[in-house]
């Protein structure tokens, strides 16, 4: 896939939308998960084995450039990028999802069948989970008042690779294998740092996307869409019997991939595992 990447706003009669377009080929409308937007999407579709193809990495509502108002609900999410598709005319993609862009990824499959060729969840959820705030959330908020503090954390990050994977993947050993990884750390450095460009802008998203966990239901048993779920046994946030085994079971024909001892990084720390089984889920779309 080429590697150039370009962004472009879209007006839509459902909203306005931000989005990043990169490569020829099938289409993938990649979906990405809290704190992030189209340079998350970017790198949710690279370490996944996704991007064999071109990659349609939208910036979800509440996300930099795309206004909470396009859409607060997964179903309005989903409608928002069957839009964007129109705007961009194509009529079906793949969709790949991790984390908080399950619900709008699901929702798309529900709502637009006909337009989605096949569905990648990655550390999504299958209903409701409980969700407390993370105090994080509270500490970015400060934070993105003083510019020039949130430049130094992101050069902390660049400067400091191993400190961000210590901090936020606690097993010593996964570290090991994401440090030893040659395209995982890479991309993964880049997603950290990233969330510290246009931080406010990252907020009002991953605020909502936070209520939606605690609150959604999906009709699962209605998704006619060839399905692949991707979930670590050791998932601190969605954990794997609740949600990963749950949508593999309720979705009809659903494949699953599990990833043993995997957590909610599970993508970078277990890329050599899921980067292979999801490409070869979508080249046989």
């Amino acid at each position: 896939m080429s590697m150039s990447i370009a962004e472009a706003m879209a007006a839509t009669p459902r909203g306005l939308i931000h989005y990043a377009d990169s490569g020829e080929g099938p289409a993938v409308l990649s979906l990405h998960g809290a704190m992030g937007g189209t340079d998350q999407g970017m790198i949710l579709a690279r370490v996944t084995g996704a991007d064999a193809g071109r990659i349609i990495a939208p910036a979800r509502p509440g996300y930099p450039g795309t206004p909470l108002s396009s859409g607060v609900t997964p179903e309005a999410q989903a409608d928002l990028c069957a839009a964007l598709l129109d705007h961009l005319g194509l009529d079906r993609v793949a969709v790949i999802a991790v984390s908080g862009g399950g619900a709008s990824a699901l929702m798309f499959a529900l709502r637009h069948p006909g337009r989605c060729r096949g569905l990648v969840l990655v550390s999504t959820c299958a209903g409701p989970q409980p969700m407390p705030t993370p105090g994080a959330l509270r500490l970015f908020g400060l934070l993105a008042r003083w510019p020039a503090f949130v430049g130094w954390m992101k050069g902390r990050a660049l400067r400091n690779p191993d400190l961000i994977s210590s901090r936020s993947i606690p097993d010593p050993e996964h570290q090991r294998a994401l440090r030893a990884d040659p395209v995982a750390m890479p991309l993964y450095r880049d997603l950290r740092a990233g969330m510290f460009d246009r931080l406010a802008e990252r907020l009002p998203g991953t605020e909502n996307d936070i209520g939606v966990t605690r609150r959604q239901h999906f009709s699962l048993a209605e998704i006619g869409v060839p399905t692949l779920v991707v979930h670590g046994t050791r998932d601190p946030l969605l954990p794997y019997d609740r949600h990963g085994a749950e949508l593999a079971h309720r979705i009809p024909g659903a494949e699953l991939l599990t990833v043993d001892e995997g957590g909610h990084a599970a993508i970078f720390t277990h890329r050599a595992l899921i980067a292979p089984r999801v490409a070869a889920f979508l080249t046989a779309l």
